[in-house]
């Protein structure tokens, strides 16, 4: 794999295109994860590659999406700050008062977006990681990050690109971020491979989306989408709905759409309930559960699969409705419905998977971090087949106190790693005022 992408980045007929670049750390993504890693990388004296490219310690950012807020910015419009599963103070900022009516879409981005403001972190995007590999055999050598813009159109287009035509979030005055320009600003938007003693992985799962393969699913003449693609039950009005999956989200979404239409709830396994409220040794508990697993380089599971369901006013509201009946997973899928594991037929003209998500990271393959079971075996962080890589915001890090957690022990591997704790206190500038929370957002019924 290694010879095969080079040899397509030195052989291609856009390598005119190739820059290069080299940071101590690139950090991948900026959602919940990426901001912790990159707050504990300036906390410890880590300077902007961008900015000052040869200072002794640097490190970027590369993020794939166009605005700040990570996968919270394209979650579906009816998921209210009341309704998500909690989300935790980034690091050195707390979040300012939401209106709990007020769609997660919009209230999370604008906390992220404020955080990089505030700490002027050097935040590369739209940049999307195509591959990283190991620059030479050394166990102690770079590794390449091969990346392109995404959605550039050219060097006004203000699409960062590496180190070209480049938006870069840093401190100015205390508060602003403004668009920078490298030595070689105005070059075609095209590839860039950054070269990095270490890289921080934090890109999350919305970018891999599971899609059972089930026969007939190409034959349906009907609508399809997945959780990802979900934006509100309006869409769902008098219509047929099959809902596939037995997560969170599952439950959300079949509440909401059962309001406005027929629901048939289908699921490979029986749904378990768990008793009570999660609480502070349930999450515990099932992070040393994910923990033992990664650990042992097994594959891990959906949030789901380790706590079980738990009755939420969603689920409730389901079962008081009596659309809370599971049935077993249907076995095909017919051009004008599904076909039941009992052999009946029922008529749907939209079927909704919801059925989760994988680790995003195919563009470490050429690593071959996985194990003959699939798996990643962790040490902390570090994955055991390449400890120059942390992944964060992975396996048990996934929740968003667990990618604060990681984000500060990834750096701190780093730190060991580099054999100096070097710090240099950066005094972060004042903070911005923060946009206030808009009017509460009524709830549709």
């Amino acid at each position: 794999m290694r010879s095969e992408f080079r040899h397509r980045f030195r052989d291609d007929s856009r390598a005119e295109r190739l820059r290069a670049a080299s940071a101590t750390v690139v950090v991948i993504g900026a959602g919940q994860a990426g901001l912790s890693a990159a707050f504990h990388l300036q906390r410890h004296g880590f300077l902007s590659a961008i900015e000052h490219p040869d200072a002794s310690r640097t490190f970027v950012v590369l993020d794939a999406a166009e605005a700040p807020g990570g996968a919270w910015q394209h979650r579906w419009e009816s998921l209210h700050m009341a309704t998500v599963n909690g989300i935790f103070d980034l690091p050195g900022f707390a979040k300012p008062p939401l209106d709990a009516d007020e769609p997660s879409r919009n209230a999370v981005p604008r906390y992220f977006a404020a955080y990089e403001e505030r700490f002027g972190f050097p935040i590369l995007r739209p940049v999307r990681v195509l591959a990283v590999e190991r620059a030479d055999d050394a166990p102690d050598g770079e590794l390449l990050v091969h990346t392109a813009s995404r959605g550039a159109s050219g060097p006004e287009s203000g699409a960062a690109s590496g180190p070209g035509s480049r938006t870069a979030s840093r401190p100015e005055s205390g508060t602003a971020s403004r668009t920078a320009s490298g030595p070689d600003a105005g070059a075609a938007s095209g590839t860039t491979t950054w070269r990095a003693r270490f890289v921080i992985n934090a890109t999350g799962t919305w970018d891999n989306p599971v899609l059972p393969d089930v026969p007939g699913r190409d034959r349906f003449l009907g609508r399809q989408l997945h959780t990802r693609d979900y934006v509100s039950l309006d869409d769902f009005a008098g219509h047929r709905v099959a809902v596939v999956g037995g997560g969170i989200s599952a439950l959300q979404q079949l509440e909401e759409i059962s309001r406005v239409a027929f629901t048939a709830w289908y699921t490979r396994r029986e749904p378990v309930f768990s008793p009570g409220e999660f609480d502070q040794e349930t999450g515990r508990a099932t992070i040393e559960k994910v923990t033992a697993d990664v650990e042992a380089g097994r594959p891990t599971g959906s949030v789901v699969s380790y706590t079980g369901l738990g009755w939420t006013s969603y689920a409730r509201a389901a079962r008081d409705r009596g659309v809370l009946e599971r049935r077993p997973m249907f076995t095909v899928v017919e051009p004008h419905g599904v076909r039941e594991a009992d052999g009946s037929f029922t008529s749907v003209d939209v079927i909704l998977w919801a059925t989760g998500f994988r680790a995003s990271l195919a563009h470490l393959d050429p690593l071959h971090l996985r194990n003959d079971l699939g798996g990643i075996t962790l040490r902390g962080t570090q994955p055991l087949a390449e400890p120059r890589v942390h992944l964060i915001g992975f396996g048990p890090s996934q929740s968003t106190v667990g990618a604060n957690r990681a984000g500060r022990d990834a750096v701190a591997a780093i730190l060991r790693s580099l054999g100096a704790p070097q710090r240099v206190p950066l005094g972060p500038p004042a903070p911005p005022p923060v946009t206030p929370s808009p009017a509460p957002h009524p709830q549709r019924a």
